[in-house]
């Protein structure tokens, strides 16, 4: 990559945004990123995200200035225009990959308002600096939850997303609205990337796959939301990310764009499979509380990936049962126990 291109990435603590930022690293780029490590989980994790990264990039002799991280938040918007001033006046060529966002479906309901703040708003001060610093390129991260109750599967992107059914899927689809304004209105390239359940290696510790791994490991009682019908596409990490890299080349080779496309493995697998496929690879059995379903859980999700491959050759290739025993391994090897 030229020495004057940077990436700067939204949520580069997280889970996927860590991921990203390693992958961008490895492929020859120079990434900023920005993170507030919301205590929405222990912001210690993040830290030990950052540290994985700090620790590749010394083995693989990757030079420490390509990256800096700030913690900062994204509704901060003197602080995005500090940041991007000076990028600016360091001569940088920014590309953006805004991942930050207040996650989860069920919080979201006990607090929409904040979601609005932090998924909304925060993503029009993003979308301000692409304006503002003649930013013309732009990927985002949608999601899967803005399908809602959708009966139609798999799921296309040209399905009718109108009718959310929580308040984080809301923020969601209005991010991809609000996308297409900028868009129109400035000429700026966006990609919305739409991420269907997205497990693997620090994974955030509210999600399914790591906290049943962790309660089946140490005998606790599994809560089990409806009969174990639900269906979910659990993407890995890795096909996640390849997906990002190649919506980023695509970006940056053509003009004019305004994309969605999915990011699935497109297939699904039941609460029930996934719970025996957890059993199998921690070697115990789970202890299950069946409970009712919970407001704002969508009976199944399903992605129809020809789009991703068509336009940027999207190929997952990890099936749960890998990528379980690929998270297990993981976890197993962690000294904190998340």
């Amino acid at each position: 990559m030229g020495s004057n291109q940077v990436c700067f990435v939204t949520g580069g603590a997280g889970f996927i945004g860590s991921h990203l930022c390693e992958a961008l690293l490895r492929g020859g780029r120079e990434v900023v990123t920005l993170d507030n490590f919301d205590p929405f989980y222990d912001p210690a994790i993040k830290h030990r995200n950052l540290q994985a990264i700090e620790a590749a990039m010394q083995n693989e002799g990757i030079e420490p200035s390509r990256f800096r991280w700030v913690e900062g938040d994204i509704r901060d918007r003197e602080l995005l225009e500090s940041i991007f001033t000076g990028l600016k006046e360091a001569g940088k060529q920014i590309t953006i990959i805004h991942i930050a966002a207040k996650a989860g479906v069920r919080p979201s309901i006990d607090n929409a308002p904040l979601y609005t703040e932090v998924n909304i708003v925060g993503t029009q001060n993003i979308f301000e600096m692409a304006k503002s610093f003649d930013v013309k390129k732009v990927i985002y991260a949608s999601s899967s939850s803005v399908y809602g109750e959708n009966k139609k599967v798999p799921f296309s992107e040209e399905d009718l997303v109108d009718y959310p059914i929580s308040p984080y899927a809301m923020t969601k689809k209005a991010n991809e609205l609000l996308a297409h304004t900028y868009h129109h209105l400035y000429g700026i390239d966006m990609v919305g990337l739409r991420f269907f359940t997205v497990y693997g290696p620090r994974q955030r510790p509210d999600l399914a796959i790591s906290k049943f791994t962790r309660m089946v490991d140490h005998g606790e009682t599994i809560p089990f939301y409806g009969d174990g019908s639900t269906r979910r596409d659990y993407t890995y990490i890795d096909d996640i990310i390849e997906g990002v890299l190649a919506a980023l080349r695509y970006i940056e080779k053509e003009s004019s764009v305004y994309e969605i496309l999915n990011l699935g493995e497109s297939q699904t697998t039941t609460l029930q499979e996934l719970v025996a496929h957890i059993e199998s690879a921690v070697g115990k059995k789970a202890i299950i509380d069946m409970l009712p379903m919970q407001p704002g859980d969508v009976p199944q999700t399903y992605a129809d990936i020809s789009k991703a491959r068509r336009l940027i050759g999207y190929d997952p290739k990890t099936l749960i049962e890998a990528g379980i025993a690929k998270y297990v391994e993981w976890y197993r090897a962690q000294e904190y126990g998340y």
